[in-house]
């Protein structure tokens, strides 16, 4: 298991753990990384490290996703948990560190390191950087957890991460962090090899995987205007309380909510079905009608794919067939 220790901008840690209840964070640059975030896996954690006067590691994240987002896109998924107050700031910040001004018409990509269920401590509990630091890394290090250096270090972050709760606090069913089944790896005996455990994912970055894994592409209408796309839950939220990508589909806003009232559903056989009852209550539906029957595009990867048993229980439970 690998760590990455990133250089993190003071302001950003500031502003996140000031705020209560964060379960996901938006770790960005202002230009995209490069197609992909290689140096770490789902699951390894991304440490923290403030630069000089600091010259410490304060915190982690553990890496779900990379995407790369339009900046407004990115703000509209991810709010202040982009480590900034307004949209107007994380413009500001990303022109500051592009040395260029944005005109108010630009919307310009970035590349968004998704983690999930980050931990800010106090600066009594940050650890000095690691000795084989140089001054002159500009993004970061990767370090094997289970070696050297690495280990040393992750015994640090181990025994913190025991005594030093997640930043989102009791998981959406009410239990506390020593109970919820996707808090932060605690190492078996003490401080022992790491290893991964399920994190539970945030609704931005749910939306996030979810339009990646459809292509950036509207399941039914093969529509591409990301503004306009939007991540359903198949099963709602307040049913399974929880995000994962078999549970979700890439729709546009106006199928997203025709969808989520029952007007459409989508089969286990990846079939679009439109019910009768959109005409009966709206004297209308002819567009949509159009789409009865039409194959709905699915992810590439099986894993991705919604799950046949949450497809059947929105045709069985909320379908107005």
């Amino acid at each position: 298991m690998r760590a990455f220790v990133a250089n993190t901008d003071f302001d950003w840690f500031t502003h996140l753990s000031g705020l209560s209840a964060v379960d996901e964070v938006n770790f960005w640059n202002p230009r995209p990384w490069g197609g992909e975030f290689g140096v770490l896996s789902r699951g390894e954690p991304l440490l923290f490290k403030l630069k000089k006067p600091h010259n410490a590691i304060a915190g982690l994240g553990f890496f779900e996703h990379y995407s790369e987002l339009p900046l407004s896109l990115a703000w509209d998924t991810f709010g202040q948990k982009n480590g900034v107050g307004t949209l107007a700031d994380l413009r500001g910040r990303i022109a500051r560190l592009r040395h260029q001004q944005l005109a108010p018409w630009v919307d310009d990509a970035i590349g968004c390191i998704l983690l999930v269920e980050p931990v800010f401590w106090p600066r009594e509990l940050w650890i000095p950087e690691p000795e084989d630091w140089k001054r002159n890394i500009v993004r970061g290090k990767t370090y094997d957890l289970t070696l050297g250096t690495g280990r040393r270090l992750w015994e640090e972050v181990a025994w913190r991460l025991q005594t030093s709760p997640p930043s989102g606090g009791a998981d959406p069913g009410g239990r506390e962090w020593e109970e919820a089944p996707g808090r932060p790896a605690v190492l078996p005996g003490g401080y022992g090899d790491p290893f991964h455990v399920r994190r539970r994912v945030g609704q931005g970055t749910f939306r996030a995987v979810i339009t990646d894994a459809y292509g950036r592409r509207c399941a039914v209408t093969e529509e591409k205007a990301l503004p306009v796309l939007e991540a359903a839950h198949i099963r709602p939220f307040h049913v399974e309380p929880e995000h994962y990508v078999r549970n979700g589909i890439l729709l546009r806003s106006d199928v997203h909510r025709l969808f989520d009232a029952g007007y459409v559903t989508v089969t286990d056989r990846q079939r679009l079905e439109v019910s009768g009852r959109l005409r009966e209550d709206f004297n209308d539906g002819e567009n949509y009608g159009k789409l009865h029957g039409a194959a709905v595009r699915v992810p590439v990867d099986p894993s991705s794919r919604p799950d046949p048993e949450n497809l059947r229980w929105h045709n069985d439970n909320v379908f107005r067939g």
